[in-house]
C-alpha cells in the first residue's frame, strides 16, 4: 500500500476530516504506542499502519483493505 492509498483509504472509511484526526490522535498500541502520523514518520508501512487502525477502530474485516478495493493477492 502506497501512502497515497492510505491517506484515500483513511478519507474513504472514516471521512477526510475524521481520518487526519485519527491518524493524528489515536495510539495504536500494536505500533509501540505511536500515532499513523508518528509510525508514517518512523518509516512503518502504510500497509502495517492501516491495518492497526482497522483493528484499533473496530472496521469490520472486509473493509480492512479499503472501502470498494479487492483484497491483495497473496
Amino acid at each position: 500500500m502506497r501512502l497515497s492509498e492510505f491517506w484515500t483509504a483513511m478519507a474513504d472509511e472514516f471521512g477526510s476530516s475524521y481520518g487526519r484526526t485519527l491518524a493524528h490522535d489515536l495510539v495504536l498500541g500494536e505500533l509501540g504506542d505511536l500515532t499513523a502520523e508518528q509510525a508514517i514518520a518512523k518509516g512503518v508501512g502504510a500497509r502495517e499502519i492501516w491495518l492497526a487502525l482497522c483493528r484499533a477502530s473496530d472496521v469490520p474485516e472486509n473493509r480492512w483493505y479499503g472501502v470498494g478495493q479487492r483484497m491483495p493477492k497473496p
